[in-house]
């Protein structure tokens, strides 16, 4: 539900990335709003004031730290029953000086994977999401035998792609389920995420760690607990769409086609202007999809994106 009435709280808030890529957190204090939750670093952003200036003056004064080098993460607005706030959400892998809780605060350095077991306020969600979502998703392509399969999956991942989405539709749910398990065990030694494209029923009978779903199983979807592992996606087309993920409590959504794509010939692309007003709406993290190549992802970054999925720049 909207607030049309309410004020808005501009909020620059900092995913702060050490060299360890440890993610730093820091509690809030008991007597605030969302008293002892934990949260990312940041405050308000002051009148006229320029969002990366409040990012760097909040994170000096709470931390001690100055940002040498960020980039937009996230842009997610959120209504509370008592107050709404617009989180302007950057990442910060480059600062000077060491962090501390200047103001008494407890601050923490976790790894990424350790954030799902910390509390945090309900507008932080996305952005958990996007802590610990990577900046390049593959989808796979078609390949005439399981060998080559393994062959570009294991191509990809000497790339540096470290989530990969199982996309096979021309197969029987056994083949599929036979080719998850020739690909499992080479993502999980090179620590990356092997998604399904899938029914969720096959997914949870792989014992998968992530669905995405397509149009059609995102209009049927009942709920998130229809899926037993940590990640759901969905593949998007509109802004209907979008907010049906976001209602479902989806962790993040493909948005396409951005530009003109091979798989889709005569369909009419977004463009980036309209990419970027629909993930401005957004309330999860979007990739951009659909002729998308490595040279996209500042761009796709620029207009609010997580990143970039694409088939044949990594196939």
């Amino acid at each position: 539900m909207t607030h049309p009435h309410r004020k808005l709280i501009h909020v620059a808030a900092a995913v702060i990335v050490d060299e360890n890529r440890r993610i730093l957190l820091a509690r809030r204090p008991d007597d605030k709003h969302q008293g002892g939750l934990w949260e990312f670093p940041g405050g308000k952003v002051e009148p006229g004031e320029p969002v990366p200036e409040a990012l760097d003056r909040e994170l000096h004064e709470e931390l001690g730290i100055r940002v040498q080098r960020a980039r937009p993460l996230i842009r997610i607005p959120h209504h509370y029953p008592d107050k709404s706030v617009l989180l302007d959400v950057f990442l910060v892998d480059a600062f000077t000086g060491e962090a501390h809780g200047r103001e008494g605060q407890p601050v923490r350095w976790v790894a990424a994977r350790e954030l799902d077991d910390y509390d945090f306020p309900a507008a932080n969600r996305p952005i958990l999401a996007a802590a610990q979502l990577p900046d390049r998703i593959l989808i796979t392509g078609q390949a005439e035998r399981a060998e080559d399969y393994l062959i570009r999956t294991r191509a990809a991942l000497a790339q540096g792609v470290r989530w990969v989405m199982l996309r096979a539709p021309e197969l029987s749910d056994g083949a599929f389920a036979d080719l998850y398990r020739v690909l499992r065990p080479l993502c999980d030694d090179a620590g990356a995420v092997l998604a399904v494209n899938c029914d969720p029923g096959l997914a949870n009978a792989l014992g998968a760690e992530a669905l995405h779903l397509n149009g059609e199983r995102l209009a049927g979807f009942g709920s998130r607990e229809a899926f037993g592992g940590r990640w759901i996606g969905a593949s998007c087309h509109d802004t209907a769409q979008l907010e049906r993920a976001a209602a479902l409590g989806l962790d993040f959504a493909t948005l396409s086609p951005v530009a003109d794509t091979a798989s889709h010939p005569g369909v009419a692309p977004l463009g980036w202007a309209a990419f970027g007003e629909l993930v401005a709406e957004a309330t999860l993290p979007v990739y951009a999809l659909g002729g998308m190549t490595e040279n996209d992802i500042p761009r796709a970054w620029a207009r609010g994106a997580q990143g970039i999925a694409a088939i044949r720049e990594w196939w």
